[in-house]
């Protein structure tokens, strides 16, 4: 992974690894109960939610109870907790389907960076040599659609699309056909993300995967789920309801570069253990990158 990577990552998780450490430097150098009481207590306002902080805690007091400990000791063994409960979900978005294509429906709410974040895998596909190709299903706004058109031009692959308003699932199996005629390797498919009608998104999801499993009963490979870290403790909701609305299998956070929230993606991993597969930190074309655990895991500690 490049350094510009790397020294992405430190920018996108500094607003985190600030406020972890700012409510850390009351930690006292021996730790006792009071310590980690301290440090549970920093790991919860750091958004990594009480089951992650209560792990940690119990793991640390394990290790090192009553040891006299420094700071920098104290983060190391955090960013070493950390990257326990977020090693076994690192998993990259891998094209295997066999016959092709590979259909990914991406889904999130209105404002996750859904759209955004679906050129940019393409753009991750195609360095890797893979074939890809669009399909804009969120027909309920055409700004969805223009923003669509205007991503895949700029990652140099084609779109499916349609009017404004029409049938999603037509527009997904078209795409499904013209996938399959042409030989592409990957389908990612934009999804609506209205939340306000729960019974409303389902069945519109229901429909693709009916229309899906006729063209190849394997469909949808992957359902990836898109939150945004700047709404903290607040994404972990709509894990709750796109896991029932969908049948989420992965996750991928974006934003990180704007919020001091990024702990949500520790709590995110212990709660819920579906693979999270990338992380965003910026705007560009490159800067959705596959999760890298242990990376990140000493950037929110403050270590790296």
């Amino acid at each position: 992974m490049s350094n510009s990577w790397t020294d992405r990552i430190l920018g996108g998780f500094r607003k985190t690894s600030e406020r972890l450490g700012s409510n850390l430097t009351s930690v006292s150098a021996k730790l006792d109960d009071a310590a980690l009481d301290d440090i549970e207590d920093a790991l919860i306002l750091s958004d990594l939610g009480p089951a992650a902080a209560g792990r940690i805690r119990a793991r640390l007091s394990e290790k090192s109870f009553g040891l006299e400990i420094t700071q920098a000791e104290m983060k190391e063994a955090v960013a070493e907790e950390i990257a326990e409960i977020l090693r076994p979900v690192a998993k990259p978005l891998e094209i295997t389907a066999f016959p092709r294509p590979q259909v990914i429906l991406v889904i999130g709410v209105n404002g996750s960076g859904k759209t955004t974040t679906i050129a940019k895998l393409a753009h991750l596909f195609t360095e890797d040599d893979y074939g890809v190709l669009l399909a804009a299903g969120d027909t309920f706004r055409a700004a969805a659609i223009g923003q669509l058109a205007t991503w895949a031009k700029r990652a140099g692959v084609d779109l499916v699309r349609g009017p404004e308003g029409g049938d999603p699932a037509s527009i997904v199996f078209d795409a499904v056909k013209q996938a399959t005629d042409t030989g592409i390797d990957a389908l990612v498919v934009d999804t609506a993300g209205r939340l306000q009608n729960k019974k409303e998104l389902m069945e519109e999801l229901a429909k693709i995967r009916r229309v899906l499993g006729k063209l190849n009963e394997e469909a949808p490979h992957d359902v990836v789920l898109v939150l945004d870290a700047t709404n903290g403790q607040n994404a972990l909701s709509q894990i709750d309801v796109f896991k029932e609305v969908a049948g989420v299998t992965g996750l991928i956070m974006t934003k990180l570069d704007g919020t001091a929230r990024g702990g949500v993606l520790v709590a995110a991993a212990e709660q819920y253990g579906l693979p999270i597969h990338a992380i965003g930190v910026g705007e560009k074309m490159e800067d959705l990158r596959p999760f890298d655990p242990d990376l990140v895991a000493r950037v929110i500690a403050g270590v790296a």
